[in-house]
């Protein structure tokens, strides 16, 4: 299970390495990655175990728990297969529609990067693995959304999806780590079985929030939903791969995943149907608008995820049902959709559908492929989206409370979503072809062979649903509690739930006939921008952008005496916190207080020297003044019987003011000293800074001293340094690296004083 999961890392990494030659001949053996991981998922179905799931144990970091655990149940065998199913027809398709792109070997190692995370984010049991595949699929999915870079559009578009991918990333850590800390185990399958911490636990609050937003924006939902339209940036493979069969599914996996263990609680089912329900209408009445192909599809997209999470929130057998049955129903037909889009653009040069008509009597697989899928979409049976949409329905008219509401809600959407199938995939077929398009080529068979393989796909299913009850529905369903799924019927009679699919077919094509877009329409949606999502992030991001420019500029001015005035600023602040929140106990240092006629000698000096330097109206003479303050410094230490610290602080001292002088013989003579207002400002802090530093240093002196530190030191410092003076012995010794380090710096900053010294600007540069 570990190789399946990684191949994908392994090929890509293959990829870098020998890409190109593998390449050079057939652009189709990529192919045989996904291909055979499908076979390999596909011998699953009818073995999994009587208990319902597979667990595979590798260790990875087993003192952190964070172990390689992969979990192969009917939930993620779903997944698995819709991964590497429709991961074999994109690559199949890519190795046409990108052939001859100087960067076909980068795209094919990104693609196996992104099914490698996806699967181990669908098969891993243990909760820190699981966010580690899920970052990836945000980092993977980055480099694909931008693979265009030379586009700014498309810059932009990876780097808003990384964004809001990425702050659910960080909100799917906070759950973990949360979780964890709460079950004390990383093991998702343990942590479920706890079901009491999720539910009526000290942070079960928290953990939900934490769990909704990950999967919110993951399956971009409103108000995070605005980064997948612009993800459409992308190239069509992408679009197909990513955002209609996997990625933007993960925030649905994830929900059904934790859904069992959150149904006794009414936020979970109200927050899910709430956002499902704004998401679906919101995405829905934007199709309406959209004159793109791929801004169509986008919406759409958006509008089935607003489904899927609405049919979490209901979260009875027969909704669960219809969510499970639906993932299958929007891969078949949106895949398809998608691919038929690139045929288009690949053929014809634009996506622009008031543009596309009468294609069909030339690329007539293609049409048959996009008529099916477009069937399937408005739920038309004999396809599989008839069984999903009738499944919708019963779920929402199964609800005591607002189930009316409910199922108009749901009426009006897949309504919409018929109109956007068949604009997709039936219009560019018919009608009259524009003089534009009529050089328009017959495409290559390996870019129709795939929407045709998955059209085929939505008829099977559909005309028999037996294929999917058994092995794959109710194996997902009793992964996640429900032992008893709803049969899967073509047919259920003539009933309400058939009528209000008449209903939604008919209102779908009466705005398929008579809802023409165009640029107006376009023109019009674009007024209501200012009061979008996109805009008011956008405007956030502005905001945050200005002000981290505004302070950056503050604290990195470029000017030394600043740079020394922040850090002192910073410091006075945290010792006055100290000092004044009550812990600090320095107003009894007198007691401890004991200076001799010598120190206070010393003082006045050290005093008067600062008068000195403060007032000097000479450079040389404030040099030779804060000398003398370092030298009294050193007579302090000698006082105090540490010699060679007097001699370290003579030595630097004298340097010091060799440096010092060396500098500021090289200034301009014209170059004036602070004016008041900052001497003013300088002493003050100086003075608050000074005043603070010793409050605490004699708070520090009348500590207790921790004996044992001093007493290791005087017993090893001979026996295991051979060294009698202990200063010297733990500088040297049992602190060198410090040492070490401190000579290296040292070293680097004389080396950066020569260089200035030796510089020689020309007049022009100084």
């Amino acid at each position: 299970m570990i190789f399946a999961v990684f191949a994908g890392i392994l090929f890509a990494l293959l990829l870098f390495l020998t890409g190109k030659l593998v390449l050079k001949t057939t652009t189709f053996i990529p192919t045989l990655l996904p291909l055979s991981l499908f076979a390999y998922f596909v011998n699953f179905i009818n073995n999994l175990p009587l208990s319902g799931s597979t667990v595979y144990h590798y260790p990875w970091v087993s003192t952190a728990e964070v172990n390689l655990n992969f979990n192969l149940d009917g939930l993620s065998l779903l997944f698995c297969l819709l991964i590497t199913g429709i991961g074999t027809l994109v690559f199949l398709y890519t190795s046409y529609y990108m052939k001859g792109h100087p960067y076909l070997v980068r795209f094919y190692a990104y693609l196996s990067l992104f099914m490698a995370s996806m699967l181990g984010l669908v098969l891993s049991d243990n909760i820190i693995t699981l966010f580690i595949f899920w970052e990836l699929t945000s980092i993977s999915s980055f480099f694909l959304i931008g693979f265009n870079n030379q586009d700014p559009a498309s810059r932009k578009s990876a780097l808003t999806a990384l964004g809001i991918t990425g702050f659910g990333g960080l909100s799917l850590l906070a759950f973990a780590l949360l979780a964890f800390f709460q079950t004390d185990t990383m093991s998702i399958y343990e942590m479920l079985n706890t079901n009491i911490v999720f539910i009526n636990g000290e942070f079960s609050s928290l953990l939900l929030v934490f769990l909704l937003l990950a999967a919110f924006t993951k399956s971009a939902q409103f108000p995070f939903h605005f980064w997948l339209p612009g993800a459409m940036k992308a190239p069509t493979p992408v679009s197909t791969y990513l955002h209609s069969a996997t990625m933007v599914k993960a925030g649905i996996y994830l929900l059904l995943r934790f859904s069992p263990h959150y149904n006794q609680s009414d936020f979970f089912g109200l927050t899910l149907i709430i956002v499902g329900s704004v998401t679906m209408l919101y995405a829905a009445f934007h199709t309406l608008f959209r004159k793109d192909l791929k801004a169509i599809l986008a919406y759409s997209t958006i509008t089935a995820l607003g489904i899927l999470v609405f049919l979490i929130g209901i979260g009875t057998t027969m909704a669960i049902t219809a969510a499970l049955v639906f993932i299958i129903v929007h891969a078949l037909y949106k895949a398809a959709l998608f691919l038929i889009t690139g045929i288009l653009d690949h053929q014809t040069g634009t996506r622009n559908i008031t543009k596309l008509a009468g294609l069909g009597s030339i690329m007539l697989p293609t049409a048959i492929a996009g008529a099916v899928a477009a069937v399937s979409s408005a739920g038309i049976p004999p396809s599989l989206g008839f069984i999903g949409k009738d499944l919708i329905y019963e779920s929402t008219l199964g609800i005591t409370s607002n189930g009316v509401l409910l199922t108009g809600i749901a009426v009006v959407t897949n309504s919409i979503m018929v109109y956007a199938g068949f604009l997709v995939g039936i219009k560019p077929f018919i009608g009259k072809r524009p003089k534009e398009l009529e050089n328009t080529k017959s495409p290559s068979p390996l870019l129709w062979i795939s929407p045709v393989l998955l059209a085929c796909l939505s008829l099977l299913f559909g005309i028999y649903p037996r294929i999917l009850q058994e092995p794959i529905i109710n194996a997902a369903g009793k992964s996640i509690g429900i032992t008893a799924m709803s049969p899967l019927k073509l047919w259920h009679g003539f009933n309400f739930v058939l009528l209000l699919s008449a209903i939604t077919i008919g209102v779908g094509l009466v705005f398929f006939f008579l809802w023409k877009p165009n640029k107006s329409k376009e023109i019009f949606i674009g007024r209501f921008t200012a009061f979008s999502p996109i805009f008011l992030a956008e405007s956030l991001n502005k905001l945050v952008s200005s002000f981290a420019l505004w302070f950056t500029r503050l604290i990195q001015s470029g000017y030394l005496r600043y740079y020394v005035l922040i850090i002192l600023i910073v410091i006075t602040l945290l010792m006055g916190y100290h000092v004044f929140s009550g812990t600090g106990s320095f107003l009894n240092f007198r007691s401890s207080v004991q200076a001799s006629f010598n120190d206070y000698i010393i003082l006045a000096i050290m005093f008067g020297a600062i008068l000195f330097t403060i007032f000097s109206r000479s450079r040389l003479s404030a040099v030779a003044g804060l000398g003398v303050v370092g030298y009294c410094m050193c007579f302090i230490f000698v006082f105090y019987s540490a010699p060679d610290l007097a001699m370290t602080q003579f030595t630097i001292d004298t340097l010091t003011v060799i440096l010092f002088v060396l500098v500021l013989y090289r200034l301009p003579r014209y170059l004036k000293f602070s004016n008041t207002i900052a001497r003013i400002r300088d002493g003050s802090i100086a003075i608050v800074f000074g005043a603070f530093i010793t409050m605490v240093i004699l708070e520090v002196k009348q500590m207790v001293p921790n004996k044992e530190t001093s007493a290791f030191y005087i017993e090893n410092a001979y026996v295991l340094a051979k060294g009698q003076n202990i200063v010297n012995v733990i500088l040297v010794d049992f602190r060198g690296f410090d040492t070490m380090v401190e000579i290296i710096v040292l070293s680097i900053a004389a080396i950066g004083v020569f260089g200035l010294l030796k510089l020689h600007l020309r007049p022009s540069e100084k």
